[in-house]
């Protein structure tokens, strides 16, 4: 996800509503949402659900603010395995409130991060930088490639909210006065490129980036502390807004990422798949690895879900119940 949510949501507790006596898991749809991470874990739990619990469960296309507005007011799709629920926090407070949504499982157990990084080979050698302040007093660490007398910071492309919170946060914590340029990398895969090429050559870099992602997997990325807490009142006044011409030191929230699923849906599944998408939760370091893999081998989320279900066993047998695990190791 490029987009910076600017708004923080409640989570909601990891519980279903009572289950009828018989269980009813026929005509389940799951949205996939259009970006790796989401795509490969409505595929796990398609897998999981029609393998593990003998459901007959579908996948369908979908997006954030389209498949959880449906979900409210048309009680479908079934199930939202990745719900950017920070996006839409007005629209999740009523479904919860009015009873039509339900909240499972965090997506994400660490949540979705944004912020700023510098390589894992770079913070193993300067174990003193650690925030944002200690880079500013290092420009000869992170060279410009232009002008290596001042060091760089790269930014995202034009458009996308990250990029209007690092200029912020640029001008906030004084960068320019401490030598430093903005780099505008042009584009998603300018921004990739440059963070490539500092790997393979080993050299400095610090710069926006996001997780989970398939390039945080393929090279190791040490997120930098911003030396100071999170201020959602200045968030949303300053640090988001790229209009404002007095902004401050500030930390970076964590976006949330849910699953959720339709109240009609929790009803009639059963305690058992409830309580598998109340458990179902794996962390950024397992997914970037995850997405990594999935891009060296163009793999489909139907790929990526089959290769960790054989490869993650110590993970995803904590989720099911023995019986439904014998049932997918079978079907593998």
């Amino acid at each position: 996800m490029k987009r910076t949510l600017l708004a923080t949501a409640v989570l909601f507790p990891l519980a279903g509503l009572a289950a009828p006596a018989l269980a009813d898991c026929n005509d389940v749809t799951i949205a996939s949402m259009n970006w790796q991470s989401a795509e490969v874990l409505a595929a796990l739990d398609a897998f999981i659900l029609n393998n593990g619990y003998g459901c007959t469960a579908e996948i369908i296309s979908g997006d954030t603010v389209p498949t959880l507005t449906s979900m409210v007011e048309r009680g479908a799709p079934d199930i939202a395995p990745e719900g950017w629920i920070d996006l839409v926090p007005e629209l999740i407070n009523q479904g919860l409130e009015e009873g039509r949504l339900v909240g499972a499982a965090k997506a994400i157990s660490d949540g979705a991060i944004q912020g700023w990084w510098i390589p894992r080979y770079l913070a193993d050698a300067h174990p003193d930088i650690t925030t944002i302040q200690d880079v500013l007093a290092h420009p000869e660490l992170f060279p410009d490639p232009e002008d290596s007398s001042h060091g760089a910071l790269y930014n995202g492309p034009q458009g996308w909210g990250g990029t209007v919170i690092t200029t912020q946060l640029f001008n906030a914590y004084d960068f320019e006065d401490a030598g430093f340029r903005l780099v505008d990398t042009g584009s998603a895969a300018g921004l990739d490129g440059s963070i490539a090429r500092a790997y393979e050559r080993e050299e400095g870099w610090v710069g926006y980036y996001w997780s989970p992602t398939a390039l945080l997997g393929r090279y190791e990325m040490v997120k930098l502390g911003h030396g100071v807490d999170l201020d959602m009142d200045e968030w949303n006044r300053c640090t988001s807004n790229a209009d404002c011409t007095d902004p401050v030191p500030n930390d970076w929230p964590v976006d949330t990422v849910q699953t959720m699923v339709t109240a009609s849906f929790a009803e009639r599944a059963g305690d058992e798949v409830m309580d598998y998408l109340n458990a179902r939760s794996w962390d950024n370091a397992t997914v970037n690895a995850l997405m990594a893999w999935m891009t060296d081998n163009q793999a489909t989320g139907e790929d990526g879900a089959r290769y960790f279900l054989e490869n993650n066993e110590d993970i995803w047998t904590q989720w099911v119940t023995p019986e439904a695990a014998d049932k997918v190791r079978a079907a593998l």
